[in-house]
């Protein structure tokens, strides 16, 4: 048999097959989506006249997963995991995961054509939808500017202002390119503030990949089952306290015996990246006394649950003025864009005005403050929250009930665009309770909904997301297929 060759035949292959060395019997044959054949005719080669038969096929249909499956393999060749964050690799509900080609509005679709309801978001930052038009046009005509400057723009100024109004406890701020980068350095900026070295975060509750908060940490570290990173020298985490969040009476025990000692507590307001976890209100209440008390700096993590669970952020909610604040994902609008700020006295301390050094080549990147900037403006708009709230909760309380009706062991909970479901009979108040959490479940339902194109975050210890994008009619259409997936883990 020849080689294939492309002719223009309605998207068909042309195969030459020899007919003293092929006959129809041939298993190679027998595979082969024939469409029509040509007539029996000779060819010259040479002085020898060889017979020929044509033939046509279709190309095969690739399998659904084929197109995923190859790019995994190509990827994990030359990116380690085959991934550029560790949550994407579908290592904890196995599988293969979804290459992403596009998105719009409340869905994306992968390498193979498959169109998915997303309840992902890239993690939360889009929350007026994907590649919303507003968005995209800004993002356009910035880039018609240039794409970097490594200089100072009026646009930073802008978004800097806008954000000190939204959150009144930012008098000033600093723009990075990633919520690592903003924790990271708030943690520097209250160890310089006040000469102090201990710092205190909760167990579970993700800041970045920064060394002294990869200790008990969640998100990918929990997803993979290894709480705490390797690579981590413990000279950088011995001034890193841990303590399980919603716990009082610890809290209470280490500014006793360390207050003096203690540069600030950071924490996950309403934390993300264990499943979404509410703080009691006499935990939030203890947090902003003793850190007041004892002269630490409190640093309300918002890169999550900024603009997310409500335009004031999670502190507008919990009546709290957090000493400084760390934000990114929605402000960004899709772009890499992240900040750091609060206390002008604790600010002033930065450089070029004080003693802790922070940098980035890259930061306030126009493109990305343009995006920010407009997405802001788009959730300020009358009723979005109230919608985005609606609707949020709409899906939780359907999931649930859709799990009820099959007599399946979940519950869920949701605050702003932001939401968590737990196969458990109660919502989660701390690491600890997660973990207890019927993990299987979720695997099954995962792939599950995933089967039937509805994509939630691949790991029972992630947070999911609704945007102003999704529809009521949406939102039931998710209920209805939770409930055929329900009524089949019940058997």
């Amino acid at each position: 048999m020849g080689a294939d060759y492309s002719t223009n035949a309605s998207n068909m292959n042309r195969v030459i097959v020899f007919t003293e060395q092929f006959s129809f019997s041939d298993t190679g044959f027998k595979s082969w989506r024939f469409g029509r054949e040509g007539s029996s005719e000779t060819a010259g080669a040479g002085n020898l006249m060889i017979k020929y038969r044509l033939f046509f096929r279709r190309p095969q249909k690739e399998s659904a997963m084929n197109r995923n499956e190859t790019l995994f393999d190509r990827a994990k060749a030359i990116i380690p995991g085959g991934v550029n964050s560790p949550v994407r690799a579908f290592g904890s509900v196995g599988g293969v995961p979804r290459f992403i080609k596009k998105a719009e509005g409340a869905y994306v679709w992968d390498e193979n054509g498959t169109r998915y309801t997303d309840y992902v978001g890239s993690w939360g930052p889009a929350i007026v939808g994907h590649a919303h038009p507003e968005v995209i046009e800004a993002v356009r005509e910035a880039a018609l500017g240039g794409l970097s400057f490594g200089a100072p723009t009026e646009g930073e100024i802008v978004i800097a202002e806008e954000i000190a109004k939204i959150m009144p406890s930012v008098e000033q701020l600093r723009l990075v390119s990633s919520g690592t980068e903003a924790t990271m350095t708030a943690i520097r900026l209250a160890r310089g503030f006040t000469g102090r070295d201990k710092i205190i975060k909760f167990e579970g509750c993700y800041h970045g990949h920064s060394d002294s908060l990869l200790v008990k940490a969640g998100s990918g570290l929990l997803t993979f089952g290894n709480p705490s990173s390797a690579g981590v020298p413990a000279d950088f985490t011995k001034h890193t306290l841990v303590l399980e969040y919603n716990n009082i009476a610890q809290l209470e025990e280490a500014f006793a015996q360390s207050g003096n000692d203690i540069a600030c507590v950071i924490l996950e307001p309403f934390v993300g990246n264990m499943n979404l976890v509410r703080p009691s209100e006499a935990f939030v209440k203890a947090l902003r006394e003793l850190t007041e008390k004892h002269g630490a700096v409190l640093i309300y993590d918002e890169v999550m649950t900024g603009f997310r669970v409500a335009l004031g952020g999670a502190q507008s909610l919990h009546g709290i003025k957090p000493d400084l604040t760390t934000m990114g994902k929605v402000i960004g609008g899709g772009m890499p864009l992240a900040a750091f700020g609060g206390r002008k006295d604790i600010m002033e301390c930065i450089s070029p005005l004080g003693g802790v050094y922070q940098a980035g080549t890259l930061s306030g990147n126009p493109i990305a403050v343009a995006a920010g900037l407009k997405t802001l403006e788009i959730i300020q708009r009358e009723g979005f929250y109230e919608n985005l709230t609606a609707l949020t909760q709409r899906l939780a309380n359907g999931i649930a009930d859709a799990a009820k009706a099959h007599g399946v062991e979940f519950t869920a909970d949701s605050v702003g665009g932001m939401f968590g479901l737990y196969f458990a009979s109660h919502t989660p108040q701390n690491y600890a309770d997660m973990a207890r959490s019927n993990i299987d479940g979720f695997k099954h339902f995962f792939h599950g909904m995933l089967d039937r194109n509805v994509a939630f975050g691949p790991s029972a210890y992630e947070a999911g997301f609704v945007s102003a994008a999704h529809t009521p009619e949406l939102i039931d259409e998710t209920i209805a297929v939770a409930h055929e997936v329900f009524k089949e883990m019940a058997k």
